[in-house]
């Protein structure tokens, strides 16, 4: 379940210089930093300022979010995208199918969290909306859940870059990282921030695209083969990575862009992906590791660990069919 903002207080972090945030007289309407030089994000003043009810906690003078796109228009702040319902509904759940192996991954991640703590304390690093499978952390009251977006959402508790992760060091028995890394300038500097942020026994669980085309435009950046992403986590002792979706998958995302490049149409591209849905299903029965090499998108779940593999370690963990080729 969403933690309250207030109860979300005590570990919040100035942005800026990395001191407490607290309330103003115990209204948990109004945050500031403790630091009263320290200016956060409005001249002379430590105060917080608001998106709404969200507290926005960025350092606007390293972040690429922008001053203006942030506290603009309340549409433009505001996000929630528009639930489907019927036929629409349906035809979504058709072509975009949710992964077995991310349903597997999440409730062992569940699990192993869980054994850290009977309630434990997760952090969805881009949770401004609700990912695939990732119900149980808004629905399981012994899960407790804090999340946080570039935009404000009823998913999340404030608005932050997760560059800068405005939270106390080893908070959080988990943390998720579900279809944000390619979004992010620095992967690197998100997954330390991630480590920071985790409880000496915490775990992390990331999902990120390899073989998909540019989504959410200008704001798209990086891709990841199932090594790379291993070794973007090499702080973490690796429980299980891999294939999240594979080659018939990638296939389907690439039928999806052709047909929208071909006949300038998005719309005409979702069309052909609906008539050749079917291909993702062809996932099972192409062997992991083909599916590795060619995956649309890969998993890590990992261990917060007090060594890092080394590079030459690296080569040794690859995990597709060319092994000695």
């Amino acid at each position: 379940m969403l933690v309250k903002l207030k109860d979300s207080i005590p570990f919040l972090r100035c942005p800026v210089c990395t001191r407490r945030i607290t309330a103003v007289d115990g209204a948990h309407n109004q945050l500031f930093c403790t630091n009263d030089e320290c200016g956060l994000n409005q001249p002379d003043t430590s105060l917080v300022r608001y998106v709404g009810r969200w507290p926005v906690l960025v350092d606007f003078s390293k972040s690429i979010l922008s001053e203006e796109q942030t506290f603009g228009s309340s549409a433009a702040s505001f996000k929630n995208r528009p639930t489907r319902h019927g036929i629409k509904s349906v035809i979504k759940k058709l072509i975009s199918r949710q992964s077995a192996i991310s349903d597997q991954n999440i409730a062992n991640f569940v699990s192993l969290t869980k054994g850290c703590s009977t309630k434990p304390l997760v952090l969805i690093i881009g949770g401004g909306e609700i990912g695939k499978g990732m119900e149980v952390f808004y629905d399981d009251p012994d899960i407790r859940t804090v999340g946080f977006d570039i935009y404000a959402s009823d998913q999340t508790q404030f608005v932050a870059d997760a560059h800068d992760i405005p939270i106390a060091d080893e908070v959080f028995d988990g943390v998720i990282i579900q279809a944000v890394l390619e979004h992010v300038l620095e992967p690197k500097a998100v997954v330390s921030e991630a480590f920071r942020v985790l409880k000496t026994d915490g775990f992390v669980y990331a999902e990120t695209p390899f073989m998909q085309q540019v989504h959410e435009g200008a704001y798209d950046f990086t891709r990841f083969t199932e090594i790379g992403h291993q070794y973007l986590f090499r702080r973490f002792e690796r429980v299980r990575s891999g294939a999240k979706s594979g080659v018939g998958t990638s296939l389907l995302w690439s039928i999806d862009y052709f047909f929208r490049g071909l006949f300038r149409s998005v719309a005409i591209g979702k069309m052909f992906k609906a008539l050749f849905f079917w291909l993702q299903h062809l996932d099972v029965c192409v062997p992991d590791a083909y599916n590795i090499d060619g995956a649309s998108g890969v998993f890590f779940l990992g261990k917060k660990a007090d060594v890092e593999i080394s590079d030459k370690e690296l080569p040794g963990r690859y995990q597709g069919s060319q092994k000695g080729s």
